[in-house]
């Protein structure tokens, strides 16, 4: 059954449990989502906080896709610039499906609804996001339409002496 997602939601308790819940569940996964495992939710709190700051000032959206039963299964913020040469390009943070839900295709699905989100966002031209090397992102995004455009090599530590690559990626939208 495929995700529902909705742009924009009303942040309720319930979503936000819920958000931290998939974050640290796909950071204790081995995600890379900003996080190295062992994590629990409040050590994820305060960057869901900064996310949540930066809704109410109008410079970041949310994108949720519940399931079947009504979970938060899937994420990704839609960031603006704030710098007047690169407001035609938005960022893309952020982006999680649940460890249970992965290999049915709703990576796929949620990027194509944030591509979609940002189509509706007045003067976006592109979403330019980056992945962590080492992983295979880059190929699952690539697969999706997005190009790699940049990578600085070594400029993530996940732990000492363990390296990675800083992938950037860009999907034009039109």
């Amino acid at each position: 059954m495929p995700l529902t997602f909705t742009l924009d939601p009303a942040v309720t308790p319930d979503l936000r449990d819920g958000i931290l819940d998939l974050w640290a569940d796909v950071s204790n996964a081995g995600g890379a989502v900003g996080f190295v495992p062992p994590v629990t939710r409040e050590d994820i709190r305060p960057s869901l906080v900064k996310h949540f700051a930066s809704m109410t000032e109008g410079r970041v959206r949310l994108l949720v896709g519940h399931d079947e039963e009504g979970r938060v299964a899937a994420t990704a913020f839609l960031t603006l610039n704030a710098h007047h040469l690169m407001t035609h390009w938005l960022w893309l943070y952020t982006v999680m499906v649940h460890p249970r839900h992965q290999g049915k295709g709703y990576g796929r699905d949620l990027l194509d609804a944030a591509a979609d989100g940002a189509r509706g966002t007045e003067g976006i031209e592109a979403i330019r996001l980056t992945c962590r090397g080492g992983l295979g992102l880059e190929r699952f995004y690539e697969s999706c339409g997005y190009k790699e455009v940049g990578r600085i090599p070594g400029a993530i530590r996940v732990a000492p002496g363990d390296d990675r690559d800083d992938v950037i990626m860009l999907l034009p939208l039109n």
